[in-house]
């Protein structure tokens, strides 16, 4: 019974999920800081993965599908597979799927947890072909706000093999970032690296981010390690990973590796990087190059609708600090004021534009073909011209 219901359930939720796209409507009833910049940063408890990543959408829609064909079954599936594994049966591939994409509740990833703890026992030395459960367990772990589930399940050395992708390991990261519970999340990435998952730009990102909320020696050095071997086997580092590692460099008080890491960003023109270089910059005693920073973002005249960059208070208020009593004192006063005017000094802090949630890829949009016969005379359109 169970494996009928899952067989039919998997070969139609391609076509299920592609008419949820169409018509959205039909899935409405599924249920399914400011601390300080130096002494320590604990707010903007955000991901830092995007939904081009993550895919919980389309994860859902899948659910959702599935939901529908069981729907009506004789028996209730969950309750079923449970029976299965009591009786040490054999779990097939497309019985687990189907359970993974069947469960609501923690109640249910607890024997979600049991079906694939038993079915990579069963399967240890196979090969499990193109589909990876990875992801798909734990998507349904943050679907329902089981971190620390997903953690474990990890970290369990008896499952050493089945979560052989870095996706996995990013998205419990991910959750575990969001939860700020980084200690667990610095034992996912060395899980991780004990395994051999190779680091992705995600996961470069992650590591980084999890290493500056720590802000601890051994934190700084694992984070500067990583932006080292990154460069050292030719690894493009992402930008934000810069990014966290030289706000950790600051906090750290090591002003030299801060400018280092800072050198190494590309681009640098973004919002966080110009603010980064203002208090690299002050940071470092360099008060006249940090107000010709702030002094070049200023746009006289300029329409309302041209985006201005921003300055974060704490980044002036550290500008403010080291030019108090010095000769540049009062020009940094009125630059400061004039961005005030200008509405180009924000409350957002540090910490929020480094734990910020990335938009994603932009999907193109969709070309119109353009008409190449007449809808008067069928004619080629092209035709038409040249005879003219």
């Amino acid at each position: 019974m169970v494996q009928s219901v899952g067989t039919m359930a998997l070969a139609w939720v391609g076509k299920c999920c592609r008419s949820l796209v169409r018509h959205p409507s039909k899935a409405a009833f599924c249920g399914v800081l400011q601390p300080g910049w130096i002494e320590g940063c604990i707010g903007a408890k955000r991901h830092l993965l995007s939904e081009d990543v993550i895919k919980l959408q389309d994860f859902q829609q899948r659910k959702l599908a599935v939901a529908h064909l069981v729907t009506g079954s004789k028996g209730n599936y969950i309750e079923l597979f449970s029976q299965k594994l009591q009786r040490n049966e054999l779990i097939l591939r497309d019985e687990l799927k189907l359970l993974l994409h069947l469960c609501q509740s923690a109640d249910d990833m607890a024997i979600a947890r049991d079906a694939i703890h038993r079915y990579h026992a069963e399967n240890r030395n196979l090969v499990y072909g193109e589909f990876k459960f990875g992801p798909l367990f734990v998507r349904l772990c943050y679907e329902l706000g089981l971190e620390s589930l997903a953690a474990a399940t990890l970290t369990d050395k008896n499952m050493r093999g089945f979560f052989n992708d870095a996706t996995s390991f990013n998205i419990t990261i991910d959750m575990l970032f969001t939860k700020g519970s980084y200690e667990n999340a610095l034992e996912v990435l060395s899980t991780m690296r004990a395994q051999g998952i190779p680091f992705n730009k995600d996961t470069l990102t992650l590591a980084a981010g999890t290493c500056f909320k720590l802000n601890t020696a051994e934190s700084y050095t694992i984070c500067t390690s990583l932006i080292e071997e990154g460069q050292t086997k030719g690894q493009s580092v992402p930008r934000h990973a810069y990014c966290f590692a030289v706000a950790l460099a600051l906090r750290q008080n090591d002003m030299e590796n801060a400018q280092s890491l800072y050198s190494r960003i590309m681009t640098t023109d973004s919002r966080l990087c110009q603010n980064l270089k203002v208090i690299v910059l002050a940071m470092s005693g360099a008060v006249t190059d940090a107000v010709s920073v702030l002094s070049a973002a200023l746009l006289p005249k300029s329409p309302s609708f041209v985006k201005k960059l921003e300055f974060s208070q704490e980044v002036v208020d550290v500008l403010r600090l080291r030019s108090e009593g010095g000769p540049h004192m009062m020009t940094v006063e009125q630059i400061v004021t004039h961005l005030q005017r200008a509405d180009q000094v924000t409350q957002q802090t540090l910490d929020g534009m480094l734990c910020r949630t990335p938009t994603g890829k932009r999907k193109p949009a969709l070309m119109i073909e353009a008409r190449k016969t007449s809808r008067r005379t069928l004619k080629s359109l092209q035709s038409t011209l040249l005879s003219e």
